[in-house]
């Protein structure tokens, strides 16, 4: 415990003995948070939607074949339960369920204003604000050919998790994974790179420290960061943008940090492939790119090609998405963070694992 108390000490030291390199750990990704939380923008393409139909006549037939025909529609999930359509949505199986009332086509033959009601995903507003567009323009086009039997008037909406579709409510939860792979990985990237460069890794070699006690002393510092970042931005997510956390606060950091001994794990493998900090960076840069735009924010997963979601199960941001957006909007159960996680800890054994065999490599 000395041993690894003084490594720990001396990479808390490399650190922070910086004035300029203390305002990189925290400012930077402030900044970001700002300003990623306004400019961001998504697109949404080949989504499924739920499909509620208690009327089952002409009419909400045509519909149906419409919503099928849109390019933008995958698959209609067929639900034939209020229960069923609530627990689609809270599971993401679809980001919006249609409701088709039992007098919809009776309203429609006699030529009066028919409604129908559409239960959106809040926890992603912005794809849900599209999508209720979609919708909306579908029915007033169903309206149009049918105008003499009359229309459908009306799409009333309810947003599950989200009421008012805030797209803050979707951004800030989803910036703190996106934030927390450029914050971790960099730092970690650059710690052994650091000490090749300085000419100190010769004497971590000759020192009585044994290898996982440096890996360890490595790890803890950035883990720290990467931990305190993400309750700094919590705090902001709630204080100054109003964002509600309705889950478990301890359920939060924990996942949070499960996904960041993955992310050090790979930031760990990077930095023992380096000679030079430059190489480190560049190769942290190359990595941190692809797991925040494969990670479903920028774009969803089942936009990508097939290979690509293959290749994308080792992404543990993929994976921390939801869970974060979860545990922010609905207080996602422990069982489902379960579900979420457990890939999220084999990556992190496996990075780990690789980057300290890597290392032990390096020393010999």
């Amino acid at each position: 415990m000395g041993r690894l108390k003084a490594i720990t000490i001396k990479e808390f030291w490399a650190l922070l003995r910086d004035p300029k390199a203390r305002m990189g750990l925290f400012l930077p990704p402030l900044i970001q948070l700002f300003l990623f939380s306004y400019a961001a923008t998504l697109e949404v393409r080949n989504i499924d939607i739920g499909l509620y139909d208690m009327s089952q006549g002409r009419h909400s037939h045509e519909l149906v074949q419409q919503l099928n025909g849109s390019p933008n529609f995958r698959r209609i999930v067929p639900i034939n339960s209020p229960q069923e359509l609530r627990q689609a949505v809270e599971d993401q199986r679809v980001i919006a369920a249609i409701v088709i009332e039992q007098d919809f086509d009776r309203r429609m033959a006699r030529g009066d204003p028919a409604d129908i009601g559409v239960v959106l995903d809040g926890r992603r507003s912005n794809a849900a604000q599209i999508v209720a567009s979609y919708i909306t323009r579908i029915a007033g086009g169903i309206g149009t050919q049918v105008k003499q039997l009359g229309e459908p008037e009306s799409v009333r909406v309810t947003n599950l998790f989200n009421p008012s579709l805030d797209f803050l409510w979707f951004n800030l939860p989803s910036l703190i994974v996106m934030l927390g792979v450029i914050t971790s990985i960099a730092i970690t990237g650059l710690s052994i790179s650091r000490e090749r460069e300085l000419g100190s890794f010769d004497q971590l070699m000759v020192s009585p420290l044994r290898v996982h006690e440096i890996l360890i002393g490595k790890m803890i510092p950035p883990l720290c960061i990467g931990l305190l970042n993400g309750v700094i931005f919590i705090t902001a997510a709630q204080l100054i943008f109003g964002v509600p956390f309705r889950g478990s606060y301890t359920l939060f950091i924990s996942a949070l940090l499960i996904f960041n001994f993955a992310l050090i794990g790979v930031g760990m493998f990077v930095s023992s492939l380096s000679q030079t900090q430059q190489q480190a960076f560049l190769g942290s840069f190359l990595l941190t790119v692809p797991l925040i735009m494969l990670s479903g924010f920028s774009s969803p997963v089942e936009n990508m090609p097939d290979w690509l979601q293959v290749l994308n199960h080792a992404n543990p941001a993929m994976y921390f998405l939801p869970v974060a957006q979860g545990i922010f909007l609905k207080a996602m159960p422990l069982s489902a963070v379960v579900s979420w996680m457990w890939p999220v800890v084999l990556i992190a054994i496996v990075t780990l694992s690789a980057s300290a065999w890597l290392f032990r490599a390096r020393m010999e």
